[in-house]
């Protein structure tokens, strides 16, 4: 667990995140991490989005549901 500060940045507030949960959560500066709420009425911070997971699942199965065609017009 990290306790982390919020921090003015700008106009905004901001949190500044340890080299360590960078390093656990895969990500690094720059990059886009998802703020989402849980199940249990808490959030969790990640690199995962759900919509491109999504996604992924739906072409997927495209993917496998016509593979065979894939295959002929890859020759």
């Amino acid at each position: 667990m990290f306790a982390l500060k919020l921090t003015r940045i700008g106009n905004s507030v901001g949190v500044v995140l340890p080299k360590e949960a960078l390093a656990k959560l895969g990500v690094d500066k720059g990059d886009i991490v998802y703020l989402t709420d849980a199940p249990d009425a808490s959030m969790t911070l990640s690199a995962y989005d759900p919509k491109i997971a999504r996604q992924l699942e739906l072409a997927e199965e495209v993917m496998d549901e016509y593979r065979d065609t894939f295959r002929a017009l890859a020759k």
